[in-house]
């Protein structure tokens, strides 16, 4: 049984073997081949030292059983970071990302149901079928532009752009506001002027938030604002960023990344062409085995804690690995069709609130696409793509593509031509 926190290892179990020096989450290595870094580090249990910028330590949980101990347990693993961020540079790269925000993302108790409730009502009143037709009418959109040239990029040309014209229908948010805030996500979660590009969200969904205000409609954002909670401009400001960030640059990474996995995996791309396998069951191959948000859902111990044979120092990050969680060796099976148990979503209180939105945007895009663009094949392989660097996501710089030139006015058309 394995100890829980606060419990000491027992005596008479072996020793895991010596932590390794802090692996760099950060590098360019580390992103052209994480999986490769996650195998190295099982070997030293279900825990195991990072640095996820310079000079910034953190414990990142690696396996699956564990990672679930901490996802369920916000008593002994709170999200709260502010004692945390007291002793971090202000320039540090990955402090927007990680810092505190009176959101339901970095709040527990009382205060994050109260949050969360305002979100999850919020999200609960998007009709799938009126979400369905933004996601069919920005995939026609956008395809449109490109499929006669017989090439084309489906990460800049399809897979970033189409999350943030959806959700920005969703959220009513004007188009130039939507392309603001989509450049100051990218900005973060890359790590590159990250002052700059925090300062560029908060301006900017603080004038959605005024605008909502000022003239409410039926969308997410002045749902939130009029929600029973009673949340205030400012905490309303917060959600909004949390669904912001969750809907922009992970959902481009599930985008492209899927459509990786279905145009470059033998296994898979064989089983969705051959009609064995639904868009819906490569999407959860993809986040069982390379999910776009690999490590992420911090917590800060307010105490020394052992767990699972290791110190876990107080007010210092702990990380769920969900790539490592989902591909330790005891998730395996033989097949994993219709099998959702991964934690590409999260698990416990802060699991993700738009698991089912997120989805249904990823699957109706993907499935537009192949409608559309028939006959698709990469134009390079495998090896040859590459990875932005980051500690959190798993992005591409690109997907290029080729395809038999599709001319007509409609999805029907080029269905029939394929």
């Amino acid at each position: 049984m394995a100890a829980s926190p606060g419990e000491s290892t027992p005596s008479s179990w072996p020793s895991p073997p010596a932590h390794p020096v802090r692996t760099r989450l950060f590098d360019p290595e580390f992103a052209a081949d994480p999986a490769r870094t996650y195998a190295r580090l099982r070997r030293y249990g279900d825990v195991v030292p990072v640095e996820l910028a310079p000079g910034v330590p953190a414990m990142l949980v690696i396996g699956y059983a564990a990672a679930l101990e901490v996802l369920r347990d916000p008593h002994t693993f709170p999200k709260d970071p502010r004692r945390w961020q007291r002793g971090v540079p202000a320039d540090c790269p990955v402090l927007p990302l990680m810092m505190y925000r009176p959101n339901c993302m970095y709040t527990d108790g009382p205060v994050h149901s109260r949050l969360r409730q305002a979100v999850t009502d919020g999200l609960g009143a998007i009709e799938p079928d009126v979400l369905r037709a933004h996601v069919e009418h920005s995939a026609e959109a956008l395809v449109r532009e490109f499929r006669s040239a017989g090439e084309a990029d489906l990460l800049s040309q399809f897979a970033r752009p189409l999350p943030l014209m959806v959700l920005g229908r969703v959220l009513g948010c004007p188009a130039d506001l939507g392309a603001r805030l989509a450049s100051g996500y990218k900005k973060i979660f890359d790590g590159v002027d990250t002052r700059q590009g925090d300062a560029e969200l908060t301006h900017g969904v603080a004038e959605l938030i005024a605008l909502k205000r000022w003239r409410p409609d039926q969308d997410l954002t002045s749902r939130i604002l009029a929600h029973p909670a009673g949340l205030t401009d400012e905490e309303a400001l917060h959600q909004v960023l949390v669904l912001m960030g969750g809907g922009a640059e992970p959902e481009q990474n599930l985008i492209a990344n899927t459509l990786r996995l279905m145009l470059m995996s033998d296994q898979v791309s064989g089983s969705v062409w051959g009609g064995d396998l639904l868009v819906e069951d490569a999407l959860d191959e993809l986040l069982w085995t390379d999910p776009p948000i690999a490590n992420f859902a911090f917590t800060y111990p307010e105490r020394d804690i052992e767990f699972r044979g290791v110190v876990l120092p107080a007010d210092q990050p702990v990380v769920i690995s969900f790539a490592a969680a989902n591909t330790d060796p005891s998730t395996a099976s033989g097949s994993r069709i219709g099998n959702r148990a991964h934690l590409a979503w999260g698990a416990g209180p802060h699991a993700c609130p738009a698991k089912r939105p997120a989805q249904l945007i990823a699957t109706v895009a993907i499935e537009s696409l192949l409608d559309m663009v028939p006959g698709m094949e990469p134009t390079v392989s495998a090896a040859e793509l590459d990875w932005r660097p980051g500690p959190f996501h798993r992005a591409l710089t690109a997907l290029p593509v080729r395809f038999p030139p599709v001319t007509g006015g409609d999805r029907t058309v080029a269905a029939q031509n394929g």
